[in-house]
């Protein structure tokens, strides 16, 4: 009877919620961007720099840019220097600043010996079994060593009821996540004429706790030599930060019409 009375709560929900968007004009209003890891949790690392650090500079570029040519939305950084912000507290601040969209910024790696994948690729959240969450992609590594992370998620990933319903409410917004997912990879692959690996669907746990649209894009390999330097270059930068802005702008014309 639970199980029936959630169900049938979350249908009504999600119809109230887009009919009044509709009747509203929907407007995308605030901005989270999330610059990967940080602190003590450096995530990838190439022959001279860290992923952290490389994230945490597109980021900023991002948010600067944003801000320029989309003056009328908020745009909130997730942190603006080298400090390690625990996963579930990012998703926390987008969904207590009700923010329209998340976009997270990481680069890729590849085992030592591998210094030759390359290219650009985007994700966006996919409901998995636990196990399979947990062997998703490297980006729940940080996460899953965290003895607590289940506890601190909020939420238990093995209780069917529970899934349900996190299933059921983040359908909602896989369709604008894939739109948006799409838009920045075609950027990255005919502007700025890089390797196009894909919108993928993923079990990582931060997108999965972000009640709006969200991606997290890798936009290149720092084990690559030749993508270090590009990602690390102030051409490389803005070419990337462009494609993401100019996305976005596009998702917007595309969503508010």
């Amino acid at each position: 009877m639970r199980l029936k009375n959630i169900l049938f709560f979350i249908l009504i929900l999600s119809s109230f919620h887009i009919n009044i968007a509709k009747a509203q004009g929907y407007k995308i209003k605030t901005i989270v961007i999330d610059a990967g890891h940080g602190g003590v949790k450096p995530g990838a690392a190439g022959k001279y720099s860290l992923e952290k650090n490389v994230a945490l500079k597109v980021a900023l570029k991002l948010g600067k840019m944003l801000e320029e040519e989309l003056p009328g939305i908020k745009i909130l950084q997730i942190r603006k220097t080298d400090v390690d912000v625990d996963w579930y507290r990012r998703a926390e601040i987008a969904n207590d600043a009700k923010a329209d969209l998340f976009i997270s910024i990481h680069c890729n790696s590849m085992p030592k010996g591998n210094n030759t994948t390359r290219g650009t690729e985007t994700f966006v959240g996919a409901y998995r079994r636990i196990n399979e969450m947990d062997a998703g992609i490297k980006e729940n590594e940080d996460i899953i060593k965290d003895k607590d992370y289940k506890k601190k998620g909020a939420y238990n990933p093995t209780d069917p009821e529970e899934l349900i319903m996190l299933s059921l409410y983040k359908s909602l917004f896989r369709t604008k996540s894939l739109a948006l997912a799409k838009m920045i990879q075609k950027n990255y692959t005919e502007v700025n004429k890089r390797v196009n690996r894909g919108v993928k669907e993923q079990g990582l746990l931060i997108l999965q706790r972000c009640a709006m649209p969200s991606v997290l894009t890798e936009i290149g390999f720092i084990s690559n030599p030749a993508e270090e330097d590009y990602m690390n270059s102030e051409d490389g930068q803005k070419e990337i930060v462009t494609a993401i802005v100019d996305a976005i702008k596009q998702y917007k014309k595309q969503i508010e019409n």
